[in-house]
């Protein structure tokens, strides 16, 4: 190898560092912000950040009841009161406008903030 070589070598190395550094700041900046914004009934109930542990408890009047974790850069309900429990069934929710309903209780988890989600599919 010539003196060049390793020259250009070395540069490709560096943009490629400087790429991958930039990236992986960007991605922690927006995941430091990213919540867990919990509705009830149409009405905003908390916020919660997915960096922190947590497990909320939202009991109403009527004896329904959800169970919401929240940690770890992700949200999700692990238990529930409604019948069909399709919210218990639905995998974590990490990314902005990802979103959990639980109808029968009137519960909605709706991630805002954060990393945007990547593009479902799309039509020609």
């Amino acid at each position: 190898m010539k003196k060049n070589d390793i020259i250009l070598i070395a540069i490709i190395m560096l943009f490629a560092l400087i790429g991958f550094g930039g990236v992986s700041l960007y991605f922690s900046g927006s995941m430091k912000d990213a919540e867990a914004v919990v509705y009830l009934d149409g009405k905003e109930y908390g916020r919660y950040p997915l960096k922190q542990e947590k497990v909320i408890e939202i009991k109403q009047e009527n004896g329904d009841y959800n169970l919401i974790q929240i940690g770890n850069g992700k949200a999700d309900i692990i238990d529930a009161s409604c019948p069909d429990r399709i919210c218990v069934k639905h995998r974590s929710i990490s990314k902005r406008g990802e979103s959990i309903v639980c109808l029968p209780n009137k519960i909605v988890v709706e991630i805002k903030n954060g990393v945007e989600s990547e593009v479902d599919g799309s039509t020609n």
